[in-house]
């Protein structure tokens, strides 16, 4: 291996250019061709690369230095075949230059034959306007950030790698750029063409709920797990209770059981009771116990929130739902009402239906679907015996739990839900 000087080429008719970035450190490997430092002019930036693949034995230069063409940037030792020459080997370089903003020139034809953004799609235009070196944008290109579209933090406003990294990181986590997906719109059709049509408009909640499901369901990605629990002498004591609490007004429904179960699995599985910061680093994870209950109105579904469920007792519970109930379906909710849940319940048995796969109600991490429950035939050791039967439709987001914490999770659920001595626990 031989050693090799690597020097500041040929920049013209500057003299004194200021290192703007240095791009590796004492130690580093680097390809041929890949970039060392950054200078900048004042009517460009350009890098100064390495000419040989090695090592970077001595770095000769900090940010805030400035040199002139033939100072020398770094020792490298080659990795490919050496000099012969005992005596170090100087070697000068081909700048790769940058305009600055005001100089920019139209991208290249080229460059728009390139690989499909995943983060969002690149007006070449604003990204050849961008002020960034020469490095910056291959590593933009490389993960298809538009610099058009990234706030630089560097001075004078220039754009770092730091910069395009945390442009990514919150596109990935808070759906930036998101609209740019390259999916096709949908075709517009004259349904009329085909027979008599009728033209509803969507209420103020259908707006609101799609636009923040479709959201949800592109950032969120889903998994749902199934389980049944068996209710058979929940239901009883259920039954034998709602007709004492009838007289005063309230309803003792299966949700209020459900309610307190799932408070129970929520401080066995503490992770179901937390959000994502925006950034998507770090886990908040809840000490209190919220839940959101999802109405169903003539306008729409709307998830009031009931607060400290676990210091409520069952009848508690069922009074304040009827309650709120009450209040969705006569347009009595306020904003305060729907917020600051910890999960939430779609409860669909009423209605029918053997499974479905609900979408989480973020920032919550979890939402539990809830189906018809039916009598089923179970296996006792001895014979078959008449079990009534409720589908669990448990719907997280993988990104904070994983499968088999979501397996448990229905299977703790299922267990309280079949002995409801486990409440009192």
């Amino acid at each position: 291996m031989s050693e090799i000087t690597l020097i500041v080429p040929d920049i013209g008719d500057f003299n004194d250019v200021e290192i703007i970035e240095v791009l590796v450190g004492e130690g580093d490997t680097v390809a041929a061709e890949g970039p060392l430092v950054t200078l900048e002019t004042d009517k460009a930036t350009m890098d100064i690369p390495a000419s040989d693949a090695g090592t970077i034995t001595k770095m000769l230069v900090k940010v805030g230095d400035r040199v002139n063409q033939g100072d020398a940037v770094a020792v490298l030792e080659a990795s490919g075949p050496g000099e012969t020459a005992p005596a170090p080997v100087t070697k000068e370089l081909e700048p790769v230059t940058t305009p600055e903003p005001p100089a920019a020139k139209a991208a290249e034809p080229a460059a728009a034959s390139r690989r499909p953004s995943p983060v969002a799609k690149v007006d070449e235009i604003s990204f050849s306007k961008a002020y960034a070196s020469p490095s910056v944008r291959r590593f933009a290109r490389e993960l298809g950030v538009d610099l058009g579209r990234v706030k630089g933090s560097g001075r004078k406003g220039r754009i770092t790698c730091e910069d395009v990294k945390d442009f990514v990181k919150q596109a990935m986590t808070t759906g930036a750029g998101l609209g740019d997906l390259q999916v096709a719109r949908m075709p517009e059709i004259d349904f009329s063409a085909f027979g008599e049509t009728e033209t509803r408009p969507l209420t103020r909640i259908n707006k609101l709920t799609g636009q923040f499901l479709h959201r949800n369901w592109l950032q969120i990605p889903h998994v749902t797990q199934f389980d049944e629990a068996d209710i058979t002498e929940l239901e009883k004591f259920r039954k034998s209770m709602a007709s004492e609490y009838k007289n005063q007004g309230i309803r003792l429904t299966l949700l209020a059981f459900l309610m307190k179960a799932l408070v129970s699995a929520l401080q066995k599985f503490p992770r179901f009771n937390s959000s994502l910061d925006t950034k998507g680093e770090n886990l908040i994870l809840k000490k209190y116990f919220h839940l959101g209950i999802a109405v169903d109105t003539s306008d729409g579904l709307v998830v009031p929130v009931i607060s400290n469920v676990d210091r409520k007792s069952l009848i508690d519970i069922a009074r304040e739902l009827g309650e709120v109930s009450m209040k969705a379906r006569e347009k009595k909710l306020k904003p305060g009402d729907m917020q600051g849940g910890c999960m939430s319940i779609s409860s669909l048995g009423g209605i029918g239906g053997t499974s479905f796969t609900p979408i989480v109600n973020a920032p919550e991490v979890a939402i539990l679907g809830v189906s018809r429950s039916a009598m089923r035939p179970v296996w006792n050791g001895e014979g078959f015996a008449p079990h009534l039967m409720l589908p669990l439709s448990l719907s997280y987001d993988h990104r904070v739990i994983d499968g088999a914490d979501g397996a448990r999770f229905t299977s703790y659920l299922a267990s309280v839900l079949s002995d409801t001595r486990r409440l009192l626990l």
